[in-house]
Formats: structure tokens, sequence, C-alpha cells
């Protein structure tokens, strides 16, 4: 299993009423395994999870990424510029 660290941001953390959160995942779990297993643990914020920006460490990672033990995982709704 691997440890990690949820971090979420603006519209994602209102929704879900934390900061932070701690999880264990299997091993060689992918960005997409984890938004499966939030949305299960977390229905509330499974519509937002379809649209939401994840990083792991601090780098940008798409559905495929595995993620690595004690990461630190962001979650981040999408933003608009102008």
């Amino acid at each position: 299993m691997n440890h990690i660290k949820l971090l979420f941001f603006a519209t994602v953390r209102e929704r879900m009423g934390v900061k932070s959160l701690d999880l264990e995942l299997p091993a060689e779990a992918t960005i997409g395994d984890l938004k499966v297993n939030l949305s299960e643990k977390y229905p509330k914020i499974k519509d937002s999870l379809k649209s939401v920006l994840v990083t792991i460490n601090r780098e940008y990672a798409f559905d495929e990424a595995i993620i690595p033990s004690k990461a630190e995982i962001g979650v981040f709704p999408p933003v608009s510029g102008g």
C-alpha cells in the first residue's frame, strides 16, 4: 500500500470540507484509480473529478500516471483566464 497526502484547492476544497486528506492506495495505483476511489468514498465531489487538474509532487499528471509512495497529490478545479 502507498500512503499519499491529498491537497484540495478552491471549489474542490469547499465541496470536500477539508484542506487535506491522508489516504492509502494500492501499489501501482494511477490518478484514474484515485479518482474512482474518491468518487466512491466522497460522492459529493464525483462530478468535480471529471474535470479537475491533478498534480503529483507539484507536477501536472494525467489519469495514466502511477502514483509513487508518499506522494503529495494536488486536486484543482479547472481554471480559465482572460
